[in-house]
């Protein structure tokens, strides 16, 4: 069992235990701490207490981690577009309409289940339903991500993204003329205080950090690569929401009415880098637009 013990000071005063923790581990996710909250594995001043518990200064946290019980989650042999492979990382190119992990209502056909399959071992720190998985990308998001077949990998990579160091570069087809041709957009995100589903602008939020710029201008269209700072969920997609200029084909913050017949957003995460977490060389991987995206650019050039 891994032990841990962290002093609350006095600027995190007030914050959520879980939110608190989830900031301290970016490498859990919130509902894995949440878990181990109501399980008994994290005391405050040696007292159990819930999630929303409001800290204070000088709280002492303990945090014990199970041993990992044995993955349930079956393997499945489903294709991998695989960018690069060792004994440490596998970086994919995934498709648009892959689940990263299992979650209510998608069980099987994930990127774990297909992972399974393919590695025979992989980080354990995110527990038995999102084993090796660092970061995400959404269902409907295409493109570039690494996950870690051992802890060593997994808390370096994490630690990388916690401390901003990792280089994410979007690809994103968006509603309307931005005047801008670049920008940052930083403004705090949370879960939406009345549409539990979605995430929003939110006063009070996580902080968000999205950098932008134009590639190509297409009158009622943009093509922007976006570089993130922060990696919040659904970060790009609420961001370019709030600037007025949704991701086309966006299902839940974009248009309703869309002028192409999409599976989902015109979203790419193009391009990862990281330094490798043993050999301490910087490596990058770049993944092409998928053909459904190509065919759309290309129509509205031609509408030029």
């Amino acid at each position: 069992m891994d032990e841990y013990t962290l002093c609350v000071s006095a600027d995190k005063t007030d914050q959520r235990l879980d939110t608190f923790l989830t900031e301290s581990f970016e490498q859990w996710t919130r509902s894995h701490i949440q878990n181990l909250i109501k399980n008994g594995n994290i005391t405050v001043n040696g007292q159990h207490i819930k999630s929303g518990y409001k800290l204070r200064d000088g709280d002492i946290i303990k945090v014990d981690v199970p041993e990992l019980r044995p993955i349930n989650v079956q393997p499945e042999d489903i294709p991998l577009n695989i960018l690069y492979e060792d004994e440490d990382i596998i970086v994919i190119n995934k498709p648009q309409g892959m689940v990263v992990h299992p979650a209510a209502g998608n069980y099987s056909g994930t990127l774990v289940n297909a992972l399974l399959a393919h590695c025979k071992d992989l980080s354990g720190i995110n527990g038995e339903i999102r084993p090796g998985i660092v970061h995400r990308i959404d269902k409907d998001t295409s493109g570039v991500l690494v996950v870690a077949k051992n802890d060593m990998a997994h808390v370096a990579l994490a630690q990388q993204i916690k401390e901003k160091t990792a280089i994410r570069k979007y690809v994103a087809l968006l509603e309307g003329d931005i005047k801008e041709d670049t920008g940052v957009i930083n403004a705090p995100i949370a879960r939406h205080p009345t549409d539990r589903k979605k995430m929003a602008v939110v006063s009070g939020g996580r902080s968000a950090i999205t950098h932008f710029k134009v590639l190509e201008r297409f009158g009622r269209y943009t093509l922007i690569e976006a570089r993130l700072e922060t990696g919040r969920t659904h970060q790009i997609r609420v961001h370019m929401a709030y600037i007025g200029h949704p991701v086309v084909g966006d299902p839940i913050y974009g248009y309703r009415r869309q002028a192409f017949a999409l599976k989902g957003q015109l979203l790419h995460a193009q391009c990862l880098g990281f330094v490798h977490p043993r050999t301490g060389r910087y490596m990058e991987f770049c993944a092409p637009l998928p053909d459904y995206f190509v065919d759309i650019i290309e129509k509205l050039r031609q509408m030029q």
